[in-house]
């Protein structure tokens, strides 16, 4: 996965989805679905989203 910015990724250490928002000190930023506080993750730890992020919303699955 390359972690491009705007796309959805899956921080495969926890599980959480999140929009990628930058690349800062090797870490990519990620942005939990429907906002909140940024998290940084490794690139090696960045997994492909399986689900749609609006699918994982209406579920109640939000991070």
């Amino acid at each position: 996965m390359n972690g491009e910015i705007g796309t959805y990724a899956v921080d495969v250490r926890t599980g959480r989805i999140g929009e990628v928002m930058a690349r800062v000190g090797g870490y990519v930023q990620l942005r939990p679905i429907g906002g909140g506080r940024e998290w940084d993750c490794p690139p090696d730890g960045l997994g492909e989203v399986e689900v749609a992020p609006d699918e994982v919303l209406r579920e109640g699955g939000g991070a």
